[in-house]
């Protein structure tokens, strides 16, 4: 009949499909590929905090060397003596301000030592390890220096006001400089105590 349309099905083998099937695919949309950033580490606060630290050691160790020079040259000799007695104000005469003289000087050469130590935290700022050592060997000076800081604290504040209960006089009114440079010398090792806890602050946050 001359209405009627003849309809053929051409079916396809699996072999056909398999070879037809890669061109077929579409290619996945472009907003479902995602693609993976690697996220730089922070290490430029950390740098910044390592050079921090290095002049904080530095101005640590200026305090340190002055406080432990500044006790050492103290010496003063009263203008007036006996036949058998000449009064004389030395550092040494106290063990007190013999142990701050020592205990400076430590930290101040451990302070210019650990400086490598800083430096190699300010080239490679992602390593822990040193920063650990210097937490634990800031918090050993810190226990040192403030030990020596404050017996030679009390000994100043005897030499100043004395002690009555104890019959012990005030000498600052003779040895007025001895006491001045004494002084001078504890406010710079408490200085340097306070430099060393901000040292060990900053290796804690750096961590």
């Amino acid at each position: 009949m001359e209405g009627d349309s003849t309809t053929i099905n051409i079916t396809e083998t699996p072999k056909e499909r398999k070879g037809k099937a890669p061109l077929l695919a579409t290619p996945p949309a472009s907003s479902s590929i995602k693609p993976v950033v690697q996220k730089a580490p922070k290490r430029g606060y950390k740098r910044g905090l390592a050079i921090l630290d290095v002049v904080l050691r530095i101005a640590g160790i200026a305090a340190a060397l002055g406080a432990a020079i500044a006790m050492a040259s103290t010496e003063e000799t009263l203008p007036f003596f006996t036949q058998f007695f000449q009064f004389k104000a030395r550092y040494y005469d106290l063990p007190a301000f013999t142990f701050f003289v020592i205990a400076n000087s430590i930290t101040a050469a451990y302070l210019a030592l650990s400086i490598p130590i800083s430096i190699v935290c300010i080239v490679r700022p992602h390593l822990v390890a040193p920063r650990i050592i210097l937490i634990f060997l800031d918090t050993v000076m810190v226990a040192l220096t403030t030990a020596a800081a404050a017996g030679a604290a009390s000994i100043v504040y005897l030499a100043h006001n004395g002690n009555s209960d104890a019959n012990w006089p005030a000498i600052c009114q003779q040895f007025n400089d001895f006491c001045q440079e004494v002084s001078g010398a504890v406010v710079a090792s408490f200085l340097t105590v306070v430099v060393l806890m901000v040292l060990v602050v900053l290796s804690a946050f750096s961590l």
